[in-house]
């Protein structure tokens, strides 16, 4: 079964590009590339995934194809909003609301297509397969 890791990383060795160099060519940061590689990054932004397919020549619908959606299918969707709200803002110390192991938590600065600095909360369990993505 092919990963969504597994599908970028085939891609971009295709085109012989390093990480770095498809980070700078999709005009996001390394670190999301590498999540994505590590398979720590299971859902994409639209604006990821269409920077991506882009400089990887294939559809953003390939890529939508292998993404999952693990937290909503294990956590109710107010739960995930609640606790993006307390990444935003800064809360620390967060538990997974599935295993109840800490959270790996961040936010993520990304610009729009109009240049403007849009934040996203990110976490994952350091435990179990829950992580949320925005």
């Amino acid at each position: 079964m092919k990963t969504l890791a597994r599908f970028i990383q085939s891609k971009r060795n295709e085109l012989d590009m390093t990480q770095k160099g498809l980070a700078i060519a999709a005009n996001l940061p390394l670190e999301i590339i590498e999540e994505i590689e590590d398979g720590k990054a299971l859902f994409l932004s639209v604006t990821v995934r269409q920077a991506l397919a882009k400089v990887l020549r294939c559809e953003a619908d390939e890529i939508k194809a292998l993404e999952k959606d693990i937290a909503t299918d294990i956590v109710s969707p107010e739960v995930i909003e609640s606790l993006k709200e307390l990444i935003l803002n800064g809360a620390g110390g967060l538990k997974c609301p599935k295993c109840g192991a800490p959270l790996d938590t961040r936010v993520a600065k990304m610009y729009d297509l109009e240049d403007n600095l849009v934040l996203h909360p990110k976490a994952h369990c350091t435990k179990c397969p829950f992580q949320i993505h925005s």
